[in-house]
């Protein structure tokens, strides 16, 4: 049987074992990828994951993301709507209005989705935000919210 994997898969395996583990670092690329596809990850894969998290390194200030207004209101494009379903963007509002998600936040996870260019389900989705936050500087706080939404199955969400 063969299953089909995505940068998504491969994101999700390298922030449990690589990006929490201090002895690691994404330096070893080459190294950490050989030991990927040895697990079954696709090279495709590997190297989209890859410059997905590059790319995030690259942008994580969110100076291309300041709002207008802080109070306004955000409409999904007909691209991140095919990418997300109704849930997966109640997720995203509900993480918003509980302030996880600040607009720039926000903003830095549609673009890593649209990176991806592969359709999400909200589990998907999760990692991505937890990703991006754990990433970005000052969010320690909204990742730690994060990871307990992740984790607590008892926490329900407006959509």
């Amino acid at each position: 049987m063969i299953i089909k994997q995505s940068a998504v898969d491969v994101l999700m395996f390298l922030f449990e074992r690589v990006l929490g583990d201090e002895n690691e670092s994404l330096n070893e690329r080459e190294e950490i990828a050989s030991r990927l596809e040895e697990m079954g990850f696709q090279n495709k894969e590997i190297n989209q994951a890859f410059n997905w998290l590059e790319d995030l390194a690259c942008i994580q200030d969110g100076a291309h993301y300041v709002p207008v207004k802080q109070s306004s209101m955000r409409v999904f494009s007909d691209e991140e709507k095919a990418l997300l379903n109704d849930d997966s963007l109640g997720f995203l509002v509900f993480l918003e209005q509980a302030r996880i998600l600040t607009p720039v936040t926000r903003e830095l996870v549609l673009d890593r989705i649209i990176a991806l260019d592969n359709e999400l389900d909200t589990e998907q989705l999760k990692w991505v935000v937890l990703i991006v936050l754990h990433s970005h500087p000052g969010e320690e706080n909204a990742y730690a919210w994060m990871e307990s939404i992740m984790f607590d199955e008892n926490v329900d969400y407006i959509h």
